[in-house]
């Protein structure tokens, strides 16, 4: 769902989640479960959260700014919500502003009956579609490129929910994970490159659908299976599942972030422990760039796993040298620049009786702008840390990402605008090290990045986009610099 919101000052060295989605069939409580479930995809989208629910007769549904629990805390929004069978979706914003006719599921009355639908990830020929679209009549009432999927569902000749959907995703192209809402099933659908993640399960007789293993945890629902690139999976009210694979076979590109960051470390994706595969990268990193040094930190939260393997290889002690508070605003609602830029402060504090006289090497996952890890390094140094050296688990971000992730442009990426010496210098570090490509490959037992057949969607490191970029107006981009693996 391309971003035309700021990026995050507060916190510019992380890419923001994309979206979580949640469908379940055959619950009397769908509407609880769906909260719980949203509520454990909460990570992957703060701004605003929906659900639609169908009791047999109608549609019920409620959409709202800010968190799941902000939204499906009240015992009064939660009894509307009655039905066996729901949808629902916490938002990120990337296409569309965040306004709340652009929050999901959105709904529509189509010839066929009501149709609700949630996305994760974004399509790159929406504007285009869209243009197109009004012009044959088509009245949009969002700016979200989702929308685009409803207006081709409602002009094809199919008959059919699930046909129409067919139609209209042999239309889109892009990165999604769809999960759809009508009177008689649940409808999942995933890009044909598996891009974006989407996971079958079930609760007793119950069928799910969801981003992430993890939402099933919360409900005590069973892991069955990864839905596959280009399939689309039908749940029925009769307790049926029916499976279309309606577009040739290709090369799977698994979002390679999901690993690094996006995914909750206790996720099971694609069948790999998010946890144990960020411990490898860690792992690989430490056997890459070595360090002499006292302790490993890890800036919390994403840089936990990572440290803990890079201190297993490296034998450095682990610590806590930066403990982070939970209980942090968001900097949109801070009145002036100066209680924005206290952002970090407000989030990390230094644990000064570990940092003081220490040679330190901090753990993250990613550096995007560089903004935060320069007031962490520095944090750190006011801390009384003798030596700062800085190790990411992730090779240098220098692309955008166009496939539902929120990137700054060339211009405001670090990577794509230094090179390692030069991103030290303006971090103010003693050393600065990213794994790298093939480092990283390695750690999800690949063996390496197949130059020929990437393995993922690595695009975010590499510029080899694998799906067409329609709508990206053409332009100059800054020549991409040589980033070397060595640390200086």
């Amino acid at each position: 769902m391309a971003t035309t919101h700021p990026f995050e000052p507060e916190d510019g060295d992380h890419l923001k989640e994309e979206c979580g989605v949640f469908g379940i069939i055959g619950d009397r409580e769908a509407g609880t479960q769906t909260a719980l479930g949203l509520h454990a995809l909460q990570h992957r989208g703060q701004e605003a959260a929906g659900m639609v629910t169908f009791d047999g007769v109608q549609f019920n549904s409620h959409r709202g700014m800010g968190q799941v629990a902000e939204n499906f805390g009240s015992e009064t929004v939660m009894e509307r919500l009655k039905g066996d069978m729901a949808i629902g979706h916490t938002r990120y914003a990337t296409t569309g502003g965040t306004i709340l006719r652009n929050v999901q599921p959105l709904f529509a009355e189509l010839d066929s009956g009501g149709f609700a639908i949630a996305h994760n990830g974004n399509l790159t020929n929406a504007l285009t579609l869209r243009q197109e679209l009004k012009k044959r009549g088509c009245l949009f009432q969002s700016t979200s490129d989702t929308e685009v999927v409803i207006h081709l569902m409602a002009i094809s000749d199919e008959t059919t929910f699930e046909d129409r959907l067919v139609d209209a995703l042999r239309q889109v192209e892009g990165a999604y994970s769809f999960v759809c809402l009508t009177p008689n099933a649940v409808i999942g659908a995933r890009d044909p490159l598996g891009v974006r993640p989407l996971v079958l399960g079930r609760l007793d007789n119950a069928w799910i659908l969801c981003s992430e293993s993890c939402a099933l945890d919360i409900i005590g629902g069973e892991f069955v299976r990864d839905v596959e690139p280009g399939e689309v999976v039908i749940l029925s009210r009769n307790g049926a599942v029916r499976s279309l694979k309606p577009f040739p076979k290709q090369h799977p590109r698994f979002c390679i972030f999901e690993y690094i960051y996006f995914a909750r470390p206790d996720t099971v994706s694609e069948g790999h422990s998010v946890y144990e595969v960020r411990k490898s990268i860690g792992a690989q990193l430490a056997k890459e760039s070595p360090v002499d040094a006292d302790i490993i930190v890890p800036v919390p939260d994403s840089g936990v796993a990572a440290a803990l393997g890079y201190s297993a290889v490296s034998g450095v002690p682990f610590e806590m040298g930066i403990i982070r508070s939970h209980y942090v605003g968001r900097t949109f609602i801070q009145p002036t620049a100066q209680s924005r830029h206290s952002g970090v402060r407000r989030k990390h504090n230094p644990n000064r009786a570990v940092l003081e006289g220490k040679r330190v090497v901090l753990v993250d996952d990613s550096i995007v702008r560089g903004t935060t890890s320069k007031k962490i390094v520095e944090m750190v140094r006011q801390a009384g840390a003798t030596e700062v050296h800085m190790r990411i688990s992730s090779p240098p971000t220098a692309h955008p990402c166009f496939f539902g992730i929120d990137t700054p442009d060339y211009d405001n990426l670090l990577a794509a605008q230094h090179d390692l010496a030069g991103m030290a210098r303006l971090l103010g570090v003693d050393s600065l090290a990213f794994i790298s490509l093939d480092g990283l490959y390695k750690a999800l037992g690949e063996g390496g990045r197949n130059a020929a057949h990437p393995q993922f969607c690595d695009a975010c490191f590499t510029g080899a986009y694998p799906l067409p970029l329609t709508d990206r107006q053409a332009g100059s981009q800054p020549k991409q610099l040589s980033l070397l693996n060595e640390p200086v």
